[in-house]
């Protein structure tokens, strides 16, 4: 008896009709990079016998200050954990309006929400995603007490503009810098701009630490007083304590949170800092090899640095000429999906959530860039790990989709 021959599979036909994938295996949106070094570091870690915080983490502290550009720096458990200790260093709380972008992820808005701040969203530039500041100057009201800046997929936001804004009105600027360090405005790197920083080194961003993150600034009080925050309320000094020059004796000055870095985790953000320069430089080549393979695509909005910003290409996120396709968006990720590519979406308006939905009361219609982005943006795979031949294939995979689907 023989076996039955296998179908013949139509050329330039999609996988998901029987066509012949661009690839015969998975290519993920996003890989980490963890090499030698930085397992070398971690066994250094754990024979040292300093597993939580302790050298390591005020080591990664130190040093992502210095390539951010601040006087100040400490590495904390996340992004999110980095945003709070700032809203909270800065004092906000109940009866005061922060004022962030509706295009990020849920982290940004909840942690304001964990203030007892209000969020007050804004709407964002079409071309860049990133918040609009002629939307923030709409957004403003007498109990506007910070901005919250989103760096989206590594793109600088307009920072000139954003900085008249709130010096006219003597408030100060947070920066949601999860996506963007690394990235530079007018010459200036991303963590030297605003009143605080956060970074975040979780697993897919251009420097991880698996899960972690960190917040710079160049206010040596604020940093005492973040710093305290983050280790229960205790002296920033209170990891020392296990040390011959520490001291067992602690007080606790304000009901603080449990947002420490451990050394494991931190010994393996600085061996990637020790390799970032070289990511940097391979997400920059990426980003450039998909604007020249994709340009000629009508069907596909590609995204551009800003003038005057040096984008760190966190993400690569297209949106999708809708109008010139007969499919939407969901369809055109399922069939990238059927070709062996890796996408997701980043990200889903925060008004569109149903807890901000019901407790913030934005309708329909009340962001409309954002709004207009969301069903259109495809983010492809973009990471230092990718080969050219990978990239080719996603590409390959872009036009094969698009050309099936053109109008």
């Amino acid at each position: 008896m023989t076996e039955p021959s296998t179908p013949a599979r139509a050329p330039g036909a999609l996988a998901s009709q029987g066509g012949a994938p661009v690839r015969a295996t998975y290519l993920p949106v996003a890989l980490p990079w963890i090499g030698e070094r930085e397992k070398q570091l971690v066994l250094e870690t754990l024979d040292s016998g300093w597993i939580t915080t302790g050298p390591r983490a005020q080591e990664l502290g130190r040093r992502v200050a210095e390539l951010a550009g601040a006087r100040h720096g400490l590495a904390v458990s996340s992004c999110t954990a980095a945003i709070h200790l700032g809203l909270l260093g800065l004092g906000l709380g109940p009866g005061d309006e922060v004022i962030t972008s509706d295009y990020t992820f849920a982290s940004t808005v909840n942690v304001i929400t964990h203030t007892g701040a209000r969020p007050v969203l804004a709407d964002i530039e079409p071309e860049t995603l990133c918040i609009d500041p002629k939307a923030i100057e709409r957004a403003l009201t007498p109990r506007t007490r910070a901005i919250l800046t989103v760096d989206y997929g590594g793109q600088p936001c307009d920072y000139d503009a954003i900085l008249a804004l709130a010096r006219a009105r003597g408030i100060p600027v947070l920066a949601d810098s999860a996506h963007a360090l690394g990235g530079r405005w007018r010459g200036q790197p991303i963590g030297s701009l605003a009143t605080v920083t956060a970074f975040s080194f979780y697993a897919i961003k251009n420097l991880t630490t698996g899960e972690g993150g960190a917040v710079v600034t160049d206010d040596e009080a604020l940093m005492e007083r973040m710093a305290m925050l983050s280790l229960h309320g205790m002296d920033r000094n209170a990891w020392k304590r296990y040390t011959s020059t520490g001291s067992w004796y602690y007080e606790v000055a304000a009901a603080g949170y449990k947002y420490n870095l451990s050394d494991i985790l931190a010994a393996v953000g600085v061996g990637q800092l020790e390799r970032f320069a070289g990511f940097q430089r391979r997400r920059a080549e990426l980003a450039d090899g998909y604007a020249a393979r994709l340009a000629a695509v009508r069907e596909v909005r590609l995204p551009r640095a800003r003038a005057g910003a040096v984008h760190a290409w966190h993400l690569y996120p297209i949106a999708l000429e809708l109008e010139r396709l007969t499919c939407d968006r969901a369809r055109f990720i399922e069939e990238l999906r059927a070709e062996n590519i890796g996408t997701t979406v980043n990200f889903i308006p925060i008004h569109l959530h149903p807890y901000y939905r019901d407790t913030l009361g934005y309708a329909a219609g009340s962001f409309p860039a954002a709004e207009d982005a969301y069903p259109r943006a495809v983010t492809l795979p973009l990471y230092p790990r990718m080969s050219d031949r990978d990239l080719d294939d996603v590409c390959a995979a872009v036009r094969k989709v698009v050309t099936h689907f053109r109008r």
